[in-house]
């Protein structure tokens, strides 16, 4: 039994699809199952990463899991799969533990405790740390369905854009190919993106003029303050600024993994263009 956390993700959402593709068994698993949309046959069960209690019944039975990066429990988290049998954690990170000052890095070290927990656990982690999500770019959209300028404090800072399905289809693979347990994946796009490039992209697919603000650190902060905490917004406006004008490095371990190029943005882009038309 596998059991799927974060039901409502993105990710978790194509996990479950190619599971059930495929005739494995699979549990899905969200703080709010009653609010998940899932096949029949497939069991919803109550597992809120920042409530303990609910940690022994969702694992009861499972014998894999795959993790979204939630440290506020992650000993508790432990100590219940290991009492309930589980043998392999297939754990989406992020590539920012990677960095020199992750650390100090209030995303990264989130990420790195959960590592660190899992890591010194009697049983096999995989870890998943892709870089940039290109889901990322869906906070664009209100701004873009209003007629609205897209507010950058760094426009030609840099990012590798990776597709949710590519993130799917690896975790896929991890769980049902015993010879990826226990790596440490970094997934990338296939192309490293200024934020303008992406814009312009996003404006070439929706057909649409959109713009992009150029704002100060400061205006995007506050502009954000009701979304994003502060150490957050700190963190990424440094990554930010770190990559303003420097490619990132990228990986071919999605091809390596799953056997074909990662997506591109535009595909990403496509994929979700109502989002960006109503």
């Amino acid at each position: 039994m596998i059991l799927v956390t974060g039901g409502r993700g993105a990710v978790a959402t194509h996990l479950l699809t190619l599971l059930l593709e495929a005739g494995r068994p699979v549990r899905v698993a969200s703080s709010n199952p009653g609010q998940l949309r899932v096949p029949d046959g497939v069991t919803a069960v109550t597992c809120n990463l920042r409530d303990p209690a609910t940690f022994p019944a969702a694992l009861a039975g499972v014998t894999e899991v795959f993790l979204y990066a939630e440290a506020s429990h992650i000993a508790e988290f432990v100590d219940a799969a290991v009492t309930a049998g589980v043998e392999h954690v297939v754990l989406l990170s992020s590539a920012s533990v990677l960095d020199p000052g992750a650390a100090g890095n209030p995303l990264a070290t989130s990420h790195l405790d959960v590592e660190t927990a899992l890591l010194g656990a009697p049983l096999t982690t995989t870890i998943l740390r892709p870089g940039s999500f290109a889901g990322n770019a869906a906070a664009w959209a209100w701004p873009v369905r209003a007629g609205r300028p897209v507010s950058l404090p760094y426009p030609g800072s840099h990012t590798d854009p990776v597709h949710e399905r590519d993130l799917a289809e690896v975790a896929f693979t991890v769980l049902t190919d015993p010879r990826h347990r226990g790596r440490c994946l970094h997934l990338t796009g296939p192309e490293s993106l200024t934020f303008s490039e992406q814009i312009e992209q996003l404006a070439e697919i929706t057909s649409r003029p959109i713009t992009a603000n150029h704002v100060t650190p400061e205006e995007w902060r506050q502009e954000m303050a009701d979304y994003i905490p502060g150490p957050y917004a700190d963190a990424l406006l440094d990554y930010w600024q770190a990559n303003d004008g420097r490619p990132v490095p990228l990986t071919d371990t999605v091809e390596q993994v799953t056997g074909h190029a990662p997506r591109t943005f535009a595909t990403w882009a496509r994929d979700h263009v109502t989002d960006f038309i109503g």
